[in-house]
Protein backbone atom coordinates (compact mmCIF):
# COMPACT_ATOMS: atom_id res chain seq x y z
CA UNK A 1 0.00 0.00 0.00
CA UNK A 2 0.92 3.46 0.11
CA UNK A 3 3.54 5.14 2.03
CA UNK A 4 0.62 7.53 4.10
CA UNK A 5 -0.64 3.70 5.60
CA UNK A 6 2.45 4.04 7.42
CA UNK A 7 1.13 7.32 9.66
CA UNK A 8 -2.24 5.56 9.26
CA UNK A 9 -2.84 2.11 10.48
CA UNK A 10 0.04 1.77 12.90
CA UNK A 11 2.02 4.70 13.43
CA UNK A 12 4.78 4.15 15.88
CA UNK A 13 4.80 6.96 17.81
CA UNK A 14 1.33 5.56 19.05
CA UNK A 15 2.54 2.24 20.24
CA UNK A 16 4.47 2.29 23.65
CA UNK A 17 5.94 -1.31 24.54
CA UNK A 18 3.51 -4.43 23.06
CA UNK A 19 0.21 -2.28 23.45
CA UNK A 20 -1.23 0.66 20.85
CA UNK A 21 -2.82 4.07 21.92
CA UNK A 22 -5.74 2.08 20.34
CA UNK A 23 -6.19 -0.63 22.25
CA UNK A 24 -5.39 1.25 25.72
CA UNK A 25 -8.16 3.82 25.11
CA UNK A 26 -10.58 1.26 24.43
CA UNK A 27 -9.78 -0.91 27.48
CA UNK A 28 -10.23 2.38 29.67
CA UNK A 29 -13.41 3.45 27.82
CA UNK A 30 -16.79 1.73 27.83
CA UNK A 31 -18.27 0.47 24.47
CA UNK A 32 -20.31 3.42 24.05
CA UNK A 33 -17.91 5.49 25.38
CA UNK A 34 -15.03 3.77 22.67
CA UNK A 35 -17.79 4.16 19.60
CA UNK A 36 -18.05 8.38 20.46
CA UNK A 37 -14.23 8.25 20.25
CA UNK A 38 -13.79 6.93 17.06
CA UNK A 39 -16.93 8.72 15.45
CA UNK A 40 -15.23 11.77 17.10
CA UNK A 41 -12.12 11.23 14.98
CA UNK A 42 -13.55 10.38 11.91
CA UNK A 43 -15.28 13.60 12.19
CA UNK A 44 -12.18 15.37 12.97
CA UNK A 45 -9.96 14.66 9.81
CA UNK A 46 -12.92 15.41 7.25
CA UNK A 47 -12.99 18.43 9.24
CA UNK A 48 -10.09 19.06 8.63
CA UNK A 49 -8.59 17.46 5.38
CA UNK A 50 -8.16 20.20 3.39
CA UNK A 51 -6.86 22.61 5.54
CA UNK A 52 -3.24 21.25 6.13
CA UNK A 53 -2.19 20.08 2.67
CA UNK A 54 -2.65 16.33 3.27
CA UNK A 55 -5.51 15.87 2.40
CA UNK A 56 -4.83 11.90 1.40
CA UNK A 57 -3.46 11.45 4.60
CA UNK A 58 -6.66 12.75 6.49
CA UNK A 59 -9.05 11.07 4.28
CA UNK A 60 -7.31 7.50 5.26
CA UNK A 61 -7.43 8.60 8.67
CA UNK A 62 -11.18 9.30 9.23
CA UNK A 63 -11.71 5.83 6.84
CA UNK A 64 -9.43 4.28 9.18
CA UNK A 65 -11.86 5.50 12.68
CA UNK A 66 -15.13 5.09 10.22
CA UNK A 67 -13.53 1.56 9.66
CA UNK A 68 -12.69 0.89 13.41
CA UNK A 69 -16.48 1.91 14.05
CA UNK A 70 -18.12 0.20 11.60
CA UNK A 71 -16.37 -3.17 13.24
CA UNK A 72 -16.83 -2.20 16.43
CA UNK A 73 -20.55 -1.37 15.77
CA UNK A 74 -20.80 -4.85 14.00
CA UNK A 75 -20.09 -6.39 16.99
CA UNK A 76 -23.19 -4.98 18.74
CA UNK A 77 -25.41 -7.47 16.81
Amino acid sequence: MKEVNNFVDHPAHYTSGEIECIDALKASMSHAEFCGFLKGNAMKYLWRYDKKGKATEDLEKSRWYLDRLWAETKSEV
